[in-house]
């Protein structure tokens, strides 16, 4: 038993020590507990308690063995002619929970591993072994947890495993009265659906009627107080031993210790305490979940093996939280995000299972319609995200409709304000505004060339015209140059153009949401005035070159290139990256 200092990463052995001519039990799993309301003080199990208050530079002995102290459990050292195997793996009669209630620190709970419950009032001056008031128990069954309430000092949960015994089933209970009664929550007569042997048994930080509990078969958990038990399946959670569990009460994240499939953490546990008995009654309810943040995006970092164990970072967006009493089977169910005006900014997709359903939406845009070029434009693959504030999440499902209000925050590590995050979001709508205008002036682009190549298709190749056709072509090629790239290899050909300066200055405005500078909105209107140059020529090249065009094609008898229309229709679907898009039909 070590103290790490986690930044110098020096370590101390703290381990208690035995007095003279004494021997120490310590099970394998050691409990080792830290004080709710003192700082410093922590707590040790043998077969007797140990107290430290100053981080386990000293040591108290504060109870007597609270084990049974049968000799006949204590008898590792004898191997009765078999290969000795003794690696403290099998000591028995030891201490294996430990729990101070965190409404009186004097009032202390101990749980053994060979069936005994014992309870100090007094800081250990004085213990009592309750387990016999513990109904339907039977002997010597290993208290696997003891639990004080977060909440009321005479209440506590204490968990009992009978597994050695042959017995699977999970044994829970609660007293309200420091263990002169106890309620069964679960056991052998009426498991209520749990299965496997209970590990652990925990209570929320907020709401005294969520419980958790950690079985050999995983998780399950109780909003009303035991009464009904439901089992965790969420993200394929596996049917594996939970052995601990813990809240992070600033983030309401619920941390899973598994034996055998890592730590795994379940994102913001709001919803299940707002989860109410009146909700699941309901055919869709909405379920208030913790405040959401726009995270700020790091940057840098590298690519991880297989063998780093780190989970996934929240999502970069905002969580939805809904409950269906039954699995939707007919029609489709719509999620939309409406902003303050009403507009639907949003449509996310939506889980149709039934119970408590999270979907994420992005908080952003949709990204910009991007030119078409050589090389991908990497910045253009998002749309900007939008300004904090209150939003609308509507829900259609089978003709009726659903609503409730989403408030979205800036990070709270955020230096800038909202005002500065709305100067940045108005700053990219319009870069990506000329995005899309770019994008328009090469679909007009696409579609004159296309016209213009139907109609050369019909031309003898030694025929004068031809040469002119290709003259015509070859101008409205170096028009397109203006706008977009055209060399393979990216921008290490040295080949920027229009479109490439527009992603680099998007890119920019979205790698920080606060207030952009003055020289980047400078930019935005240099970038606009090069636009309208480009375009400019375009149509120089159809109000001067294609009428002259047109009137040598109609001598030869050959139909007349028609200049496109100001806007071209093209397909709905999103090129964020610079895909090619393909021309519709023009609209007039």
């Amino acid at each position: 038993m070590g103290r790490v200092n986690r930044h110098t990463h020096e370590a101390r052995n703290i381990k208690p020590r035995p007095n003279y001519n004494e021997k120490l039990r310590y099970n394998w799993n050691t409990p080792i507990a830290l004080s709710p309301n003192e700082k410093g003080t922590v707590y040790v199990g043998a077969q007797f308690l140990f107290r430290s208050r100053d981080h386990g530079q000293n040591w108290e002995r504060i109870s007597p063995d609270l084990t049974t102290n049968d000799p006949q459990k204590q008898k590792q050292e004898q191997s009765g002619g078999v290969t000795v195997d003794n690696s403290s793996a099998e000591v028995h009669t030891t201490i294996y929970s430990i729990s101070e209630s965190p409404k009186d620190k004097n009032l202390i709970w101990v749980g053994t591993d060979d069936g005994n419950l014992q309870i100090t009032r007094d800081g250990g001056k004085s213990w009592n072994n309750v387990v016999t008031n513990v109904p339907g128990l039977a002997k010597n069954s290993w208290v696997s947890w003891v639990q004080a309430s977060n909440f009321d000092a005479g209440t506590a949960y204490a968990a009992f495993d009978r597994h050695t015994f042959g017995d699977m089933s999970p044994y829970v209970f609660r007293t309200t009265d420091y263990g002169k009664t106890w309620t069964p929550l679960v056991n052998a007569q009426d498991a209520k659906g749990v299965r496997g042997y209970a590990h652990v048994i925990k209570e929320d930080l907020e709401k005294p009627d969520l419980l958790f509990l950690g079985t050999e078969f995983g998780l399950w958990i109780s909003i009303d107080g035991g009464k009904n038990w439901a089992q965790f399946k969420g993200n394929h959670f596996p049917a594996v031993a939970v052995r601990d569990l813990a809240i992070q009460p600033r983030e309401n994240d619920l941390v899973l210790a598994t034996h055998g499939r890592g730590i795994w953490i379940v994102d913001d546990i709001v919803p299940l305490r707002n989860l109410t008995s009146d909700m699941v009654s309901q055919e869709v309810a909405f379920v208030s979940a913790r405040p959401v943040q726009q995270r700020i995006e790091g940057s840098g970092g590298w690519a991880n093996g297989d063998a780093v164990f780190v989970g996934d970072n929240p999502p970069d967006a905002a969580v939805i939280n809904y409950y269906q009493k039954e699995r939707h089977l007919f029609g489709k169910l719509k999620i939309e995000v409406l902003d303050y005006s009403g507009r639907v900014v949003d449509e996310v997709p939506a889980s149709k299972r039934p119970g408590l359903n999270r979907v994420t939406w992005s908080m952003r845009e949709k990204p910009p319609r991007v030119p078409p070029a050589a090389q991908i434009a990497f910045a253009g693959t998002r749309g900007p995200r939008l300004v904090p504030g209150d939003y609308t999440v509507r829900l259609t499902k089978a003709g009726k409709t659903y609503e409730t209000k989403l408030t979205v925050g800036l990070d709270r590590r955020a230096k800038f304000t909202v005002e500065d995050k709305k100067a940045q979001y108005d700053a990219a709508m319009k870069v990506r505004d000329l995005f899309n205008d770019e994008s328009a002036l090469m679909d007009r682009i696409g579609t004159l060339r296309r016209d213009v190549s139907k109609v050369a298709a019909g031309v003898a190749e030694n025929d004068p015209l031809k040469k002119n056709i290709k003259g015509f072509d070859d101008k409205i090629e170096m028009v397109r140059k203006k706008i977009v790239a055209t060399k393979e290899g990216g921008a290490i050909t040295g080949e920027e153009r229009l479109r490439e300066h527009t992603d680099q200055l998007y890119g920019a405005l979205l790698s920080y949401e606060g207030k952009p500078g003055d020289y980047q909105i400078a930019y935005i209107a240099a970038l606009r005035r090069e636009l309208e140059g480009v375009t400019k020529d375009f149509d120089q090249l159809l109000t001067k070159d294609l009428p002259s065009l047109n009137d040598s094609l109609k001598l030869k008898g050959q139909p007349a290139i028609a200049p496109p229309p100001a806007k071209v229709a093209v397909s709905e679907t999103q090129f964020g990256s610079g895909a090619a898009a393909v021309p519709a039909t023009p609209l007039h």
